[in-house]
Parts: C-alpha cells; structure tokens; sequence
C-alpha cells in the first residue's frame, strides 16, 4: 500500500508546486491592460479563460475594461455542450454581454461581427493535439483579425503535452478538415502562443496573410513543468489522465468502438458490445457533455486505461502509444467494419489505417512518420517561447 501512496503523495506534491509556480499570461495584466485602454474588446474565450477564481470576463469588466462582445468556440462559453454540438449566439446571463458563437456554420468573425470592435484577445486552454480544435478556431480568429485590420492578443497557458511531438503530420490536403487544418504532427508540442506565432511566420493564414499578433507569455514554466489544469478544457477530459491518453485514445473516435463517452472515464476506456465478456465492461449512458454517446445503454467489454496521471504520463512514455489500437483491430471481431470515414482525418492520412490492416508494427509504422516530423521539428524551435 505505501508503494502506492508515495508516488502518489510525490506526484501531487509536484503538480501542486508546479501549478503554484507558474503564471498564465492571462495573470500578467499589467502586460496587456494598457493596450487595451479606450479599446471596445472582443474575446474569443471559455470557461477556461480564468483569472485566479474568476472568469476572464468578469475579472476585466472589474477593471473597467470596455468588453463589446465574447465569441464562443466548440463547447460554448460556459463549455459544457457536447463535442460537435451546435451552438447558437446568445446572451450570457452574468454579464449581459452578446455571445457570437465561431463553431458550426458560422466558423470565422465576420467584417459585421468586427465592425464594433478595436482589438481582440483570445485565452483558451489547450491540450496540445491537432484534432482539439481550439487551435482551428485560433486559426480562424487570425484570419479574420488579419483580414479586417484588427489586433489580437494571445493570452499564453501552458501545454500538459507539450513535453513531446510526435504522430503522422498532416500532409493530405484532401483530409484537412477542423481537427486538421494545417502540416502538423497530432502532438505538436507547442503552446497556443507559440503556434500562434508559428501560423503568423510560416504564413499559414489564408492567403498569406498575417495579423498583428502580441503573444504574452506564460512565467516560470518550460515544456517539461508538469502542470495540472485548474479548469477542465471540455467535458469529456475531465482529469489528467484523460488530458495524457487523449493523444492516443482519440484516434478510437474514427472506429466502430466507444472511448468511454457517457462513463466517468472518458477518453480513458475502450470497448464494443463484441469483445470477449471477461475484460473490463462499461456501459456508455446520456449525461451531460455526451447526450448520445456512441453505442448509447449497450454494455461494452474492453479496456481501462486510467490511473495516478504520473502513472500515465510514465506509460504514455512521450510518444502516441498505438498498441491499443493495434490490439483493438486485431481482436475486433468484423475487421471491415472497424474503421469509419472520420478516421483518416483524424490521422491525417490514409495511410495509418492501411498499416494498421496490414499487421505492421508499431514500430514500423512510427518509421514512417519521418522524415517529416524532423522537419516539422525543426520549423517548430523557430517559434518556441519556452525552453525545452
């Protein structure tokens, strides 16, 4: 029983003083406030754009800062709407303030949308992988500050993952899609700022374009600090070990198989209805975050993957572990049916899937993700803002 409970007790020690230590660059007003004096500002921003234990919002309008309006990405506002869920503009409640939402049809803010507003800002919490698609909506904020002659303002928070790169880069046109958007490996390793900045020197933006971006970074933290999020960044990753495996894990969103949405183990359990009875069994259900889950009230065998999140940090061993879905292929019982058309753009390719049905081996397929992740590596040190 010790043997569990000192790592455990270490680990949060860790974590603790590593969450204490570092400051967000949302922390640091007095690098951002004056530029935004007499400004009328919009946000792009959710529930984990927090100031100490107050939301961004609130915290600024406090400070009398002049807020025109707040843009939603996926989840809404307040995130608590299921993954693709459509979600309209509103009103916030606590505040009154217009809520324009950038998810769904109407992705990028429009000259209309702009046409009120002196300077943007844009503080969310990230994980680090391609397909969370906070980064796309970065992307498409970028875009449009570019395009209507408007500053943005990055506010920086730390990457969990961003202690590694790793996976196939995207390289198929044809497959980008808004869990893909640009040339990048599924693990990219950067903070928000840092892409920010990579998007904005590689002219990535639509047309070449390039906004006028200020990025305020983080304090006291590298790509290795380990740092617990205060402040879930969507419904299903509700804890570090969904925050480290969802690399890995997500890439089961393109099967036939549940990943554990409408568990209390999302992100962290794999199964289907046809593996064998003896394994480990869940029962997805309606809640909120996942109103319908795939296979929704069937009871799943399968795999649980969670544990302490220094325990699957260590077995995530700083690369996208596909043994699990190697070992979830092999054992499935209708190999044709396993995988579904989402999954190629979750990988970026064609080709992971055809290695994966023809038995390679991890290793073998890790292989051939070069030599394009050493390029992409090397494009990525230009822009980091944090040693590694």
């Amino acid at each position: 029983m010790y043997k569990i409970i000192i790592p455990l007790l270490l680990w949060l020690a860790v974590t603790t003083a590593a969450c204490a230590q570092v400051i967000t660059g949302a922390e640091r007003t007095s690098e951002y406030l004056p530029l935004l004096k007499g400004k009328r500002v919009a946000l792009l921003v959710n529930q984990t754009a927090t100031l100490g234990n107050s939301h961004l919002v609130d915290s600024l309008l406090k400070l009398h800062v002049h807020i025109q309006k707040i843009f939603s990405p996926e989840h809404g506002f307040r995130g608590n709407a299921d993954a693709g869920e459509k979600v309209g503009n509103s009103k916030d409640e606590r505040t009154g303030l217009t809520i324009v939402s950038l998810y769904g049809k109407h992705r990028q803010a429009t000259a209309a949308d702009l046409q009120d507003v002196d300077i943007l800002i844009f503080d969310i919490q990230d994980v680090g992988a391609r397909f969370y698609t906070y980064i796309s909506s970065l992307q498409e904020l970028m875009e449009s500050a570019a395009e209507n002659h408007k500053p943005l303002i990055v506010l920086d928070r730390p990457n969990p993952n961003g202690h590694y790169v790793d996976g196939p880069v995207l390289l198929d046109t044809t497959l980008r899609s808004f869990v893909g958007m640009q040339a990048i490996p599924i693990v990219h390793g950067m903070t928000v700022g840092e892409y920010a900045k990579m998007l904005n020197g590689e002219k990535w933006l639509k047309n070449g374009l390039q906004c006028a971006l200020t990025v305020v970074t983080c304090q006291h933290y590298d790509h290795h600090t380990y740092y617990q999020l205060p402040v879930k960044p969507s419904p299903n990753l509700p804890n570090m070990a969904a925050i480290y495996l969802y690399p890995a894990t997500c890439l089961f969103e393109g099967t036939a198989l549940s990943l554990g949405r409408g568990t209390d183990l999302p992100f962290q359990v794999f199964g289907h209805p046809s593996y064998p009875k003896n394994l480990y069994s869940f029962t997805p259900r309606s809640t909120p975050g996942a109103k319908e889950p795939p296979l929704k009230d069937v009871t799943c065998y399968g795999y649980n993957l969670t544990g302490t999140p220094a325990a699957v940090r260590k077995e995530m061993n700083d690369c996208i572990q596909l043994k699990w879905l190697i070992q979830a292929y092999q054992l499935f019982p209708e190999k044709d049916k396993f995988f579904i058309p989402f999954f190629n753009k979750l990988a970026g390719n064609t080709t992971l899937q055809q290695q994966i049905k023809k038995g390679l081996s991890e290793a073998e397929i890790r292989k051939s993700w070069e030599p394009a992740l050493t390029q992409f590596k090397t494009t990525r040190k230009k822009y980091l803002l944090y040693a590694e």
